[in-house]
């Protein structure tokens, strides 16, 4: 069984620090969508790492279909941030841990 999850890495830009309530509140209107839909796993903010944000873990049928996601989150859409993509496969004791 291969179980896959994809992890996108919030990068900040030199635009990042200019982001307005109502760019974080389209930000968050995203979060509870991607929820919604089933595709958010876990998506947290990262303290203490120079340039990145946060990150998000992915729940998609793809890399491609995720990577759709990452290009719909408003930090990026507008500037504020970029996005590097990792896919993760996923080692539990349902799979033995890809023994």
């Amino acid at each position: 069984m291969n179980d896959w999850r994809y992890v996108m890495f919030i990068e900040k830009t030199k635009m990042y620090n200019r982001m307005t309530r109502a760019v974080v509140e389209r930000h968050v209107d995203n979060l509870k969508n991607l929820d919604s839909q089933g595709h958010l796993e876990l998506g947290g903010v990262f303290k203490g790492y120079p340039g990145v944000a946060g990150m998000y873990i992915l729940k998609a049928e793809s890399y491609e279909e995720a990577e759709e996601l990452c290009k719909m989150e408003p930090l990026v859409v507008e500037g504020y941030a970029t996005y590097k993509l990792k896919a993760l496969q996923v080692a539990n004791k349902d799979n033995n841990y890809l023994l």
